[in-house]
């Protein structure tokens, strides 16, 4: 059972049982806050497996991890497969429908050179938290239908954007059956700089680690550099969440 369902039926069941007991008003308020609070932190936190179930990490005795790049493709990618392709690492493109429309070429140079490209939705939208299901299944499915045209396959793996996820998007999910895929590395590469990005990833990584990257700016690219260096020297290998998923 996910989470939000326990946390729902505690709360049902703790109503009755304080009517019974005559609690005072702020133990009402108590708990409403306390479900509130659960809520909110479920539904910004993809690791808590609140609304759905997610992969935040594998499982795995190899020194091996998931790169992920999310937002993309962007005129940044090209310099993000490069360093891939200098260190033999595969990686994990979350990749927004409208850039995949933007830059078709790059699109397909991240399947042709061996790496993994899955949905992030068509526009990642800052509303998307308000979207029904409907408008849900329309960014999922126009985005399905430029990854089926560039790979050939259909799509199996999803992540929300910003990581947030709710009832509406939880219900959108399970009806296109998918994968959905968070991390339990997440590099703030969007709003620090350089040197603590590069920290804060090679402090956390262990064996299964899935890292949030975005293939956005420049920042990335120069951490990137250093981190695959890094990972090269402690014998770690890089691969595609698909990947993963099959061991």
């Amino acid at each position: 059972m996910l989470r939000h369902k326990y946390i729902s039926l505690i709360t049902l069941l703790l109503l009755p049982l304080f009517l019974y007991w005559q609690m005072p008003w702020w133990a009402y308020v108590l708990l409403f806050l306390i479900h509130t609070g659960f809520t909110a932190w479920g539904a910004f936190d993809i690791r808590m497996n609140y609304f759905l179930p997610a992969f935040s990490s594998f499982k795995t005795n190899e020194n091996a991890i998931a790169l992920t790049f999310d937002d993309g493709p962007t005129e940044f990618t090209p310099l993000v497969l490069d360093l891939l392709a200098k260190y033999d690492a595969k990686a994990t493109f979350f990749c927004i429908g409208k850039q995949i429309a933007l830059y078709p070429e790059i699109a397909k140079r991240i399947v042709a050179e061996g790496h993994q490209i899955a949905n992030h939705t068509y526009s990642h939208s800052n509303q998307m938290g308000f979207f029904s299901k409907k408008r849900l299944l329309d960014e999922f499915e126009q985005t399905d239908a430029l990854l089926e045209k560039i790979t050939g396959e259909s799509n199996r793996f999803f992540r929300p954007p910003f990581g947030v996820t709710n009832p509406h998007i939880a219900k959108a999910v399970k009806e296109k059956n998918y994968k959905v895929i968070g991390w339990n590395i997440r590099s703030l590469d969007t709003v620090i700089e350089e040197e603590k990005i590069y920290n804060r990833i090679v402090d956390k990584i262990d064996k299964g680690s899935i890292v949030l990257l975005h293939d956005t700016s420049q920042k990335t690219v120069n951490v990137l550099a250093r981190l695959l260096l890094l990972l090269r020297k402690n014998k770690y290998k890089t691969i595609t969440v698909e990947e993963f998923e099959k061991k």
